[in-house]
């Protein structure tokens, strides 16, 4: 029983631990953002850290869910492997769009992590459906993500 929580526990630190230190890394970078012309149905930049701290917790009680499943390691294992990669990609978009301002590249950055959010749910699915339907906000959130930063990028 230990365990299964210290797992549970782990699988929460890591996409929050991700989120963490992305948003300490462009934190500098958050002033000049709300100076941006921003897109219609912008929401205020406080709401941002919420949401993502809700995704990001999602996101580890999605990846606990398939890591203490029955499925075969190497199922679970190739998963996991993309869902690493999908969190990689989003930690390195922050960095891209807030401290770089590449705001087109960071477009085609984030369709990227859209698709693997898409992947990792395909793959989440059969091995544990609430674990795939954790990642739903996620992806939805992204879709929006994609509207505002292709709307900032052309209006900027």
């Amino acid at each position: 029983m230990r365990a299964k929580w210290k797992t549970l526990v782990i699988a929460l630190v890591i996409p929050l631990g991700v989120g963490g230190l992305s948003a300490l890394l462009t934190r500098k970078e958050m002033d000049a953002f709300s100076h941006l012309n921003q897109p219609p149905l912008s929401p205020p930049t406080w709401l941002f850290p919420v949401v993502w701290t809700i995704l990001f917790l999602l996101m580890g009680l999605a990846s606990w869910l398939v890591y203490r499943s029955d499925a075969p390691d190497g199922v679970i294992r190739r998963a996991l492997t993309v869902y690493g990669i999908q969190l990689g990609v989003n930690f390195l978009w922050s960095i891209l769009f807030f401290n770089l301002k590449w705001y087109l590249f960071s477009f085609f950055w984030l369709l990227l992590l859209w698709g693997l959010i898409l992947v990792t749910m395909i793959l989440f699915f059969p091995i544990r459906k609430p674990a795939g339907w954790l990642l739903v906000p996620y992806v939805l959130w992204v879709t929006f993500a994609g509207y505002l930063n292709f709307g900032i990028y052309l209006l900027n």
